[in-house]
Formats: C-alpha cells, sequence, structure tokens
C-alpha cells in the first residue's frame, strides 16, 4: 500500500501563526501515532501570487499550493478567526478549486479565534464550506482561542485531545479509503 500523500494547510499570512500551530500539532500526532508525514503550506508559501482574481493567472508559488491541496489524499486545514469567520485570503483559495476535486477527501479542521465565541466558526463556516466540496470531515474539530496557546508552551490538555480524537478519525478514514481502493 502506497503511503498516504497529507497535506495541512493554514490560512494565516504570517508566522509564527497559532492556526499553523494546530495544523503541526495535527501532523505530529499523524507521525507519532500512525508514521504517517504531512506537508505543512500556509499563505506565506502562496504569497503575493495568491491574489490573482482566475486561477490561470497565478503565480508558480500560488499556483504549488492549489495543487498540492487539490493532489492531496487528505487535508488538515486551520485558520484564524477574524471579525467572526475565517480570512478572505483563505476563502479565496478555495474559491480556485473545482468543486469535484476534493470529493470524499478526509479533512481535519482547526481554527484559533480571540475568544470561546468565535468557536462555532468550525461549525457554521468552515464545515459548510469543505460540505459544499463533497469533503469528509472528521468528526472532531479543534479550536482554541489564542489565550490558550502560548508560545513555546505545549497544547492544553483539552485541546491535546481533541488532536488525538481527530488524528483517530482520519487516520480511520485514510485507512478505509486505502482498503476501497484496493
Amino acid at each position: 500500500m502506497t503511503r498516504p500523500h497529507i497535506v495541512g494547510f493554514s490560512g494565516s499570512s504570517w508566522r509564527p501563526a497559532k492556526s499553523r500551530t494546530l495544523v503541526e500539532a495535527v501532523g505530529a500526532g499523524l507521525r507519532q501515532r500512525y508514521a504517517l508525514g504531512i506537508d505543512v503550506l500556509d499563505l506565506v508559501d502562496a504569497g503575493p501570487g495568491i491574489a490573482a482574481f482566475t486561477r490561470d493567472r497565478l503565480d508558480g508559488s500560488a499556483r504549488a499550493v492549489v495543487e498540492a491541496i487539490e493532489g492531496a489524499d487528505a487535508l488538515v486545514i486551520g485558520c484564524p478567526v477574524f471579525q467572526g469567520s475565517y480570512p478572505g485570503l483563505f476563502k479565496h483559495i478555495f474559491d480556485l478549486i473545482e468543486p469535484g476535486v476534493l470529493r470524499n477527501r478526509p479533512v481535519v479542521l482547526t481554527a484559533v479565534g480571540g475568544g470561546l465565541r468565535h468557536s462555532l466558526v468550525l461549525e457554521h463556516q468552515l464545515r459548510p464550506l469543505f460540505g459544499f466540496f463533497e469533503a469528509c470531515t472528521v468528526s472532531t474539530a479543534i479550536y482554541a482561542s489564542a489565550a490558550e496557546m502560548a508560545p513555546g508552551e505545549p497544547l492544553s490538555p483539552l485541546i491535546a485531545a481533541r488532536v488525538v480524537n481527530a488524528v483517530e478519525q482520519l487516520a480511520a478514514l485514510l485507512e478505509r479509503r486505502q482498503a476501497a481502493t484496493a
């Protein structure tokens, strides 16, 4: 069996970013528990060329990010929450992807916001976005408020437990998907 290609994408336009930290935490769990690798990308990797209005006008860096998302066997998505939703450039990446490309693709959703009132972004913004693409989001989504994530500190036990659950669910979906194609 071939190893699945997993791509993490954080909708942050700066580094270090707390939303990228959550994506990397899921990636670390996949490596530790299942020996699965993950390539983590963000808007910084896409560069200013991501602001192109159409896909055919993307520069090489932006095109590479879009194509990496499309070509992944599974996705780990993270985004910062701004004014109750995901950032515009994060959404723009997915506006450039054809709807059928992500069909049945396993996806872990993560987000970081200013407080607990933003936690529903996962259920009211991100899950419907990936539902539109007919992707298969795992049931455990991971939300953290910015105050819960101190630089250089481990994740809180509650967030770490959610990461473990999401990793197990993603691995199970990948295993079923590989068994179905074998």
